[in-house]
């Protein structure tokens, strides 16, 4: 079973020296893939509901706000060589989709074909207020957004004329070392989010245990039905999350038949990081 990271380079952690240093351990330890979470900013009034959290509310300190992903992703390639680079995820409603696909592209060629993206529609309606984007309808913009955003990494002209979003006749390289893109994955664990793996790539789901894979992966097959595609086709990674992990239900994952498990490490401060991943290395990857 392939194990990913989720951790939060931020405050403490987001000292150049130690991002490439745990850079490396993680590739050195045999960790498949790191996710960079993504906000832009945290509003100090929130009312949205977190909904990893059962009461609702944001787990994070605001002054601990992470790296912004491509950026961390671009410098964690340059210190490492096999490690995966994940997006988990970016807020494609609330970003400019050809900048958004410059960044990913630009990405993919620095670590030589290694990202994952990963694109979500986001639940913090007072972040989009904050930078003038609409909180609405965002489901259907990140669709016209990827679709804008596949056009500009063909080879070649570019265009597209779409609800949301308008795209002249123009050149955008370099293309991305993957093709005909890197693979894209969508976080998210409700029927609007599963639909949309099924049409346009795989899935990225948190908070998802063991004994709820198969009925959800039950529902992406139907929706896989609806699409024309092949469910067989579509990559899963899960991560548990706020719940624990040990080599039993890292089993348990693993007779799903789903592909990666990514555990989050949000823990503050330097030495408190380096003993989760040291714990989660020797513990599961060992």
């Amino acid at each position: 079973m392939k194990v990913g990271l989720m951790p939060l380079f931020g405050g403490q952690t987001s000292d150049p020296e130690y991002v490439a240093r745990i850079a490396r351990g993680l590739d050195e330890r045999g960790f498949h893939s790191v996710w960079a979470v993504d906000h832009i900013l945290i509003p100090k009034h929130i009312q949205s509901d977190y909904p990893y959290a059962k009461d609702g509310s944001f787990p994070v300190d605001p002054t601990l706000l992470g790296l912004e992903p491509f950026n961390l992703l671009s410098f964690i390639a340059a210190h490492t060589k096999k490690l995966r680079l994940g997006t988990g995820v970016v807020v494609l409603p609330q970003r400019n989709p050809a900048l958004t696909a410059k960044q990913a592209a630009d990405v993919d060629v620095l670590s030589g074909g290694r990202l994952d993206f990963g694109i979500g529609v986001g639940w913090l309606a007072e972040e989009f207020a904050a930078l003038g984007e609409s909180f609405e309808r965002r489901g259907a913009r990140s669709d016209d957004y990827i679709r804008a955003m596949k056009a500009l990494w063909n080879d070649g002209i570019s265009s597209y004329s779409g609800e949301f979003f308008n795209l002249p006749e123009c050149w955008q390289y370099p293309l991305p070392v993957q093709t005909p893109h890197p693979p894209l994955y969508f976080g998210g664990e409700g029927k609007a989010a599963l639909r949309r793996v099924a049409r346009f790539g795989h899935w990225y789901g948190v908070d998802v245990m063991p004994d709820q894979v198969e009925e959800k992966l039950k529902l992406l097959a139907e929706h896989c039905d609806r699409e024309g595609r092949d469910v067989r086709d579509v990559k899963v990674a899960l991560s548990p999350y706020g719940n624990p992990c040990d080599r039993d239900t890292l089993k348990r994952y693993e007779d799903t038949g789903i592909d990666q498990v990514i555990l989050a490490a949000f823990v503050p401060g330097q030495d408190a990081m380096e003993k989760a991943i040291d714990t989660i290395a020797d513990e599961l990857l060992s």
